[in-house]
């Protein structure tokens, strides 16, 4: 059947093969769009409702800073925000005008601060230790300090990645890490102090990867079980 389409001066112009091979390309291209929205998966973030949750903490003291609207607790401060986890020796806690909460948590000696939070939509969890932990309540932002390791855990205990560093970030807005090297990381196997890391493939659980394995030196503070 002969296609006709319309002219600028009101008529009709008889389609030409070449016009009837465009507008099928294009018709076929809408089509696949279509097809291809259909069939995006975003990637999985940090559990959304946390903001809005409140923030309970439990600790040995409690102390209120009134010139700079701060209360820091002492001694073995657990503090939880929806599915937030953050244990430390020392917590400081500050709200902004808009509602937003901070908090910053410190541990001494051989001790390390603790940090978890669940990935929006799925059975996972980021969790991690550092020296120095802050989290930042209106980004979703988390900074871990000085002898910084983060884990990603399929339900809340099986080790998918491991990423260690003297300085980890971890954006829950955009679910996106990064990692920096120090000094606090150098040890048997590591004399630069680099960053290193062991990712399991996507398709599976946690496997060696093709390749000479990375060396990486054993430390007291982070064997066994991810703190619960």
């Amino acid at each position: 059947m002969n296609e006709r389409f319309p002219r600028p001066d009101g008529g009709h112009a008889r389609a030409t093969p070449a016009r009837r091979a465009t507008h099928a390309a294009r018709a076929g291209l809408a089509a696949a769009l279509a097809i291809a929205a259909a069939f995006v998966t975003l990637p999985a973030h940090a559990e959304k409702a946390d903001r809005d949750k409140p923030l309970n903490i439990e600790a040995d003291n409690m102390s209120y800073d009134d010139l700079n609207q701060k209360n820091i607790f002492t001694g073995h401060v657990v503090a939880t925000k929806g599915t937030i986890i953050i244990k430390a020796d020392r917590v400081e806690v500050t709200q902004d005008p808009q509602g937003y909460q901070y908090a910053t948590g410190t541990s001494t000696g051989n001790n390390l601060s603790y940090f978890r939070q669940k990935r929006d939509g799925v059975d996972e969890y980021i969790d991690g230790n550092a020296v120095r932990i802050d989290y930042d309540g209106k980004n979703d932002f988390t900074k871990l300090t000085t002898r910084a390791v983060v884990r990603r855990l399929q339900g809340q205990t099986k080790v998918q990645d491991e990423v260690h560093g003297s300085v980890i970030t971890y954006d829950g807005q955009k679910d996106f890490y990064t990692a920096t090297a120090g000094k606090d990381q150098v040890g048997p196997g590591n004399p630069g102090g680099r960053v290193r890391a062991m990712l399991a493939p996507r398709s599976g659980g946690a496997a060696p990867l093709n390749g000479s394995p990375a060396t990486l030196s054993p430390s007291n503070t982070i064997q066994g079980q991810p703190q619960q």
